[in-house]
Formats: structure tokens, sequence, C-alpha cells
């Protein structure tokens, strides 16, 4: 089965871990494509590259500002991704409520053989 174009959707974009990290560098502000490039050291042609799918999916937006194009994180994007992982939320805590509950017996058992 042929995988789906990054640009499709939030899932597919943010599975390329450069574009997590240039998502995880926008949460502190607006930045510069520059700027995005340098901190992250990457070349400038790449960087472009991934802002421009992480625009097209709707998880950044680009505002000029002069010669600068600044871009910033759209948190409403990741929406999806969200109600996705929080599906899972419940699995989770029953699995930590069980190891909790393990680690006291063996902590009572523990104190009991002293």
């Amino acid at each position: 089965m042929a995988r789906a174009s990054t640009t499709s959707d939030a899932f597919n974009a943010i599975a390329e871990p450069q574009r997590r990290a240039i998502l995880t560098l926008l949460v502190q502000g607006e930045r510069s494509v520059n700027d995005i490039a340098k901190t992250l050291s990457m070349n400038q042609p790449q960087t472009s590259k991934h802002l421009r799918v992480l625009k097209e999916v709707g998880l950044v937006e680009m505002r000029g500002s002069g010669q600068l194009r600044l871009y910033h994180l759209r948190g409403e994007g990741l929406k999806p991704v969200h109600d996705w992982v929080k599906s899972f939320e419940q699995f989770w805590n029953e699995r930590l409520d069980r190891l909790e509950t393990y680690l006291k017996e063996l902590q009572e058992k523990e104190s009991g053989e002293e």
C-alpha cells in the first residue's frame, strides 16, 4: 500500500523528526527561516521545504515583516493528533494504576520479610 503524501495531514507531516523539531522550536515563539535553520543546524532550503509542508497541513502560519518571513505555530492544527493520543489516556492510566498496585505489593512483601 502506498504511503500517503507528507502534505496530506498532520500525522504524516509530524512523522519527520526535523519537522517535529521545528514545531518544538516554534512553541517558544515566532521565528524566521534562517533562525530556525541556524538553531536546528539545517540548511535554509531544507528548512524552507519542511516549513512549506507544515504550512500546507495547517501546523504553521507565515507572516511577512519587510523582507523577513516569520513562522509561528498553529496549535489548533495539532488537534487531530491530540485527540488521537488522548484516546489512549484510559489505557495508560489503567496500566500505570496496575503498576502502582504491583509496586506497593512488592514493597509490603519486602517490608514484611525484614
